[in-house]
């Protein structure tokens, strides 16, 4: 199993981390355009992608491509509406809750060859449906030295028109402290490779991050009555991420040896066998147990990002019992791609065990909390002699004072 932890290549990539936002802090846009020029080997005149070139990319974008990405659009909408919880609200005893918008997001997009509009969708959707003002895009032009033309028209569809050309721990930095081209942002969301987590971590607390994430990862849950040729395609749609992890436990031996038969037979015909064979050889894994009892503890140790349960008529019973996963995809005909793609919620997940403490991303991530206390005379009057007792009981006597003053009418 796979997470982000401390180690010693950790431990030398957070030296080097912390080397490039010291350079980003103090050099500002000429050190992001040193390190993107080192790590893209991109030369660039400007960071910023000119509203014109949104606009040029959305028009070029083929029709029915963005038909798609117009459905995926409102399929996150309509979910995140629906779970969305942030709104003020008036409780009992002179108190309150009212939530406010974080004013600024930037969000992070890995660049490769091949266009990430998806994630674009799950992290800037549940932004801008909980209010958020300000939406700033970071990729790194790692196609034909730009980012890729679906990405930007992601952006522009969305009505984003802040986007800049860089990545990497470089990015991080210029959002959190801001430079001359890049003014700062108040919280940094979205998936990266571990220089872009690392630099998350370092730069958490002067700015909200979502969460730390690791490689992504995929474990699932069978018994006797799942497809194997089901679950391997399932498997490999994990292990062709780089780094990518994917893990079955299962109850059946048949199912297992059934599984990894076919996982030989179908790596054979992808595009990036050779990378990944590497995954399901170094960070993938096969594992049966002898009872479902002992399985579900230990998925619950695991507390994978994507969890899929393929227990026929049993699918929602076993599911039920998982209490740490970023997302549940339960039963045949759910498989991550739809939770990648479509159904509705963020794709933006915890990983590496995390999942026991972070939750997927949502537009509840995008708002803030203030409470509200609104006590009148009779009610403070009502409570002074305790708050009194309690702050003196501290030695805090100018605390005990504020209360004593109004009860002495001065």
């Amino acid at each position: 199993m796979s997470h982000f932890g401390l180690g010693p290549k950790h431990i030398e990539n957070r030296q080097k981390v912390e080397e490039i936002i010291k350079a980003v802090v103090v050099r500002g846009d000429e050190a992001v355009g040193e390190y993107t020029e080192k790590f893209d080997e991109v030369k660039l005149d400007r960071f910023r992608v000119g509203v014109s070139d949104l606009e040029n990319a959305h028009q070029k974008i083929a029709p029915e491509l963005l038909d798609s990405i117009r459905k995926s659009i409102e399929n996150v909408k309509r979910h995140q509406k629906e779970i969305f919880v942030g709104k003020d609200k008036k409780c009992s005893g002179g108190t309150g809750i009212k939530y406010t918008p974080i004013k600024r997001v930037g969000i992070c997009v890995p660049g490769a060859s091949a266009p990430l509009s998806s994630t674009v969708i799950m992290t800037a959707v549940p932004a801008q449906v909980a209010g958020v003002e300000e939406i700033v895009v970071v990729s790194p032009p790692r196609y034909n030295k730009d980012i890729h033309p679906v990405t930007l028209a992601t952006c522009c569809e969305l009505g984003i028109k802040e986007v800049y050309r860089i990545g990497g721990a470089q990015a991080v930095a210029a959002l959190n402290f801001g430079t001359k081209t890049i003014q700062r942002v108040d919280k940094i969301v979205g998936p990266g490779n571990q220089w872009v987590q690392t630099a998350k971590q370092l730069v958490f607390g002067d700015v909200a991050v979502d969460s730390i994430a690791g490689p992504s990862e995929v474990l699932i849950i069978a018994n006797e009555k799942a497809k194997p040729e089901w679950i391997a395609a399932d498997m490999l749609s994990q292990a062709e991420h780089a780094l990518g992890c994917a893990y079955l436990f299962t109850i059946s031996q048949k199912i297992a040896e059934e599984v990894l038969d076919e996982l030989k037979e179908q790596v054979e015909q992808l595009k990036h066998k050779d990378e990944t064979i590497g995954c399901l050889e170094k960070s993938s894994g096969i594992v049966v147990f002898r009872d479902m009892e002992d399985l579900i503890e230990r998925a619950n140790e695991f507390a994978a990002e994507h969890l899929q349960v393929q227990c026929g008529s049993e699918s929602k019973k076993v599911a039920d019992e998982i209490v740490n996963a970023g997302a549940i995809f339960i039963g045949d005909y759910s498989p991550v791609a739809v939770g990648d793609y479509w159904a509705g919620p963020s794709h933006t997940l915890p990983t590496g065990i995390s999942a026991k403490f972070f939750s997927a991303l949502s537009a509840n991530d995008f708002v803030k909390s203030t409470s509200i206390i609104e006590y009148d005379k009779e009610m403070l009057a009502a409570s002074a002699a305790d708050i009194i007792r309690l702050a003196e009981a501290e030695g805090l006597d100018a605390h005990a004072k504020s209360v004593r003053i109004r009860q002495q009418g001065k």
